[in-house]
């Protein structure tokens, strides 16, 4: 059994998708599909395109929400489309304890998902994040207890710039 867990960038550019999905494909096919198994939060970017890939190969896929208010967070529209369609398809769901989402609700899941998985596919740049449940930290952590981490980052990809809401509400940039 090839049990694959994703992390990777939220904010792809709408032109990066199809470049991480056609890097993704032959990466999933070294692995028969009846014994494949990949594990993502279905956040978008990163996690959507790898549980369609995982899908598409004919592998099972397990969702994993931070928290109970995880799914109210995705913003209406393609997102929360793509975000219901992944969760309907997906063979087990495993919702982590917290309320709210959140760093630390991040970082469990992160937690597990390194605890079941063989591999870790990380979609990242390389930058270093420094937050505590993001791509780069889910890296730093596989590579500490000693999982094997393959980064996919096509030539042509690229992110958006993140904006986050101040304690107001008001966008801020990083």
């Amino acid at each position: 059994m090839a049990t694959i867990a994703v992390t990777g960038h939220a904010n792809l550019t709408g032109a990066s998708l199809p470049l991480i999905a056609g890097a993704l494909a032959p990466l999933l096919a070294r692995y028969p599909a009846a014994e494949l198994t990949g594990i993502s939060c279905l956040a978008a970017g990163a996690d959507t395109v790898f549980a369609d890939a995982v899908l598409a190969r004919g592998g099972r896929l397990v969702a994993v929400l931070p928290s109970a208010d995880y799914r109210a967070r995705v913003p209406d529209g393609p997102q929360a489309a793509a975000f219901d369609r992944l969760l309907r398809a997906a063979a087990e769901v495993k919702v982590m304890p917290y309320r709210r989402a959140g760093a630390v609700a991040y970082a469990a899941a992160n937690r597990l998902l390194l605890g079941r998985a063989e591999l870790l596919v990380a979609v990242w740049d390389g930058a270093p994040g420094g937050r505590q449940g993001g791509t780069g930290d889910a890296v730093a952590m596989a590579r500490a207890q000693g999982t094997p981490v393959e980064v996919v980052w096509p030539a042509g990809a690229a992110r958006r710039p993140l904006i986050r809401p101040d304690r107001r509400g008001a966008p801020l940039r990083p």
